[in-house]
């Protein structure tokens, strides 16, 4: 199966700018928290990202090491050290194309959780009495902690940013996943 990682159905968002590394910078943060996020919900491992990589035909553009070090290797410590390839464009097609596939393949946990997440809201409960809902906001705080920031934010905060990223994924999941994520990446 060859994956396509052209977006032909959302080509206007194609003319989009990235005028600097910080704005690189910003897009990798996105993308490092959208798998953090799907990792957290789906238990997905690095080993079954990197498969997947593969199987969609993307492995030239996804390397091991972006996905073993997810955010880590694209900081901009590491980009400056010459460790890891050069962060295009053509990275962020491929990885935003890996992460709609993954999110598909877990589109009836995503709708699940989503589900559940609404429930407890129109209810005005905690979502962390769920256990679906609990056992994802504790890993996702777990992985952010690993991986994304040097410092702690407040459990809340992780909290509010995890319900959020979740409602997304399962917007990724569906056909228009690539355009949606596309568009989110440039907000």
């Amino acid at each position: 199966m060859k994956a396509n990682y052209e977006f032909p159905q959302c080509q206007e968002l194609g003319d989009l700018a990235i005028t600097s590394d910080r704005d690189f910078d910003n897009i990798k943060h996105h993308l490092a928290l959208v798998f953090l996020a799907l990792e957290a919900i789906a238990d997905i491992s690095s080993e079954v990202m990197i498969q997947e990589a593969k199987n969609l035909n993307l492995e030239s553009l996804i390397s091991d090491q972006i996905i073993l070090g997810r955010s880590s290797s694209w900081s901009s410590q590491d980009k400056d050290s010459g460790e890891y390839p050069k962060f295009n464009i053509e990275h962020v097609k491929a990885l935003v194309t890996l992460i709609c596939h993954l999110a598909a393949q877990h589109q009836e946990l995503l709708r699940r959780a989503v589900s559940l997440l609404e429930q407890a809201s129109a209810q005005n409960q905690s979502p962390l009495k769920t256990a679906l809902l609990g056992n994802y906001c504790d890993r996702f705080i777990e992985l952010h902690h690993q991986r994304i920031a040097a410092t702690h934010p407040e459990p809340e905060i992780l909290s509010a940013l995890a319900w959020k990223l979740l409602i997304s994924l399962l917007f990724y999941s569906g056909n228009n996943g690539r355009c949606l994520l596309w568009a989110a990446i440039f907000e």
